[in-house]
């Protein structure tokens, strides 16, 4: 029997991502889709590349949450709290693609997000997981943090280097760049056309709300409080992040021991690909994959180890790496639903 999911927020951008995906995942029967903005419209009729494929009308969120084994949140900070506490208590797995249950720390959560947990008590259970990190604690779990996706980037790029201290972590510098659609699809002024055409250019510089997810995950990688500084940047493009990361090599560290740890540590992982020496990781060749790549560059000069790592914003940094969560937790294959081939050109 297939498990019914829903999807609440379907017509965002990560929503109707998700949508694309779980149509092709064999295990699962997209059963409901909701949005508060749209709700009577057929899905279809708002993303006319659904056609023929997902003519699902959107319904009210409890509606939805009735319809489904698991429920995928695409929701903005704030909201997925009380929609999680309705999916707990009707049974049913909760997998939140928002921002609500990724830091562990109210105080750090209060600070960045102008706000306190409203249901701490869901948050002691909730699992944060990037599977090829953590996917020891999400098995059998009812709550997922889903990873953002600059920290995704981050963390899969650096956890190799920190997790065999080959660094000193006092001052890492994380250099991210995504598409627009990691804005939303919401109209603003920054993502305007002619405003993000032929532009490139830092924004929330020093204050950006990923920040924290970053330094809880890497504290966790290295066992000790660990600060970043992280400057994110609007590409003129749709989909993809590169994130370059600046990390002082530790006395004696050499380049093979380097990738050795890499290789090692991504050596069984499908998703993820440390290119050989010579080669720099490009957004183009992970485009609507859950793949992350991964290249490596040291200079000699200054002692300094450059990571790139880039991945697909809306794949791996949110509905791939949901889907990913879900097979985790309702005990599926893994990879099921997401064996994506980028496209050559």
């Amino acid at each position: 029997m297939k498990i019914k999911a829903a999807v609440i927020g379907a017509t965002g951008y990560a929503g109707a991502e998700l949508v694309r995906l779980l149509l092709n995942h064999p295990d699962v029967e997209l059963t409901a889709l909701c949005s508060k903005s749209f709700e009577g419209q057929k899905l279809s009729d708002i993303y006319p590349s659904f056609l023929g494929l997902c003519d699902k009308v959107c319904i009210n969120q409890s509606e939805a949450v009735d319809l489904s084994d698991v429920v995928f949140a695409c929701l903005p900070h704030g909201l997925s709290e009380p929609l999680a506490a309705e999916c707990l208590e009707k049974g049913r797995k909760f997998i939140d693609l928002g921002a609500d249950f990724r830091l562990e720390s109210e105080e750090e959560y209060t600070e960045w997000y102008q706000k306190p947990f409203d249901k701490p008590e869901i948050h002691k259970e909730a699992v944060y997981c990037v599977p090829e990190l953590f996917r020891d604690k999400a098995q059998g779990v009812n709550v997922i943090a889903n990873p953002g996706c600059y920290p995704t980037s981050a963390a899969l790029g650096l956890a190799p280097a920190i997790i065999n201290d080959l660094v000193e972590t006092d001052s890492v510098i994380i250099d991210s760049k995504s598409g627009v659609t990691g804005a939303g699809r919401g109209l603003t002024q920054t993502t305007h056309y002619p405003d993000c055409n032929e532009a490139f250019s830092p924004y929330k510089v020093g204050m950006h709300r990923h920040t924290p997810e970053i330094e809880q995950t890497l504290s966790k990688l290295g066992g000790k409080k660990i600060k970043v500084t992280f400057v994110p940047h609007l590409l003129p493009v749709n989909r993809g992040i590169v994130s370059t990361m600046y990390l002082k090599l530790k006395d004696g560290v050499t380049k093979e021991q380097v990738r050795e740890a890499y290789e090692t540590k991504y050596a069984n992982e499908q998703f993820v690909r440390v290119l050989a020496d010579g080669a720099t990781a490009n957004l183009k060749n992970v485009k609507f994959t859950n793949m992350c790549d991964i290249s490596l560059h040291i200079d000699s000069r200054t002692g300094t180890l450059i990571v790139v790592s880039t991945i697909d914003n809306m794949v791996k940094g949110a509905a791939g790496q949901a889907i990913q969560n879900m097979n985790l937790i309702m005990g599926l294959d893994e990879n099921a639903g997401l064996n994506l081939v980028p496209p050559a050109f």
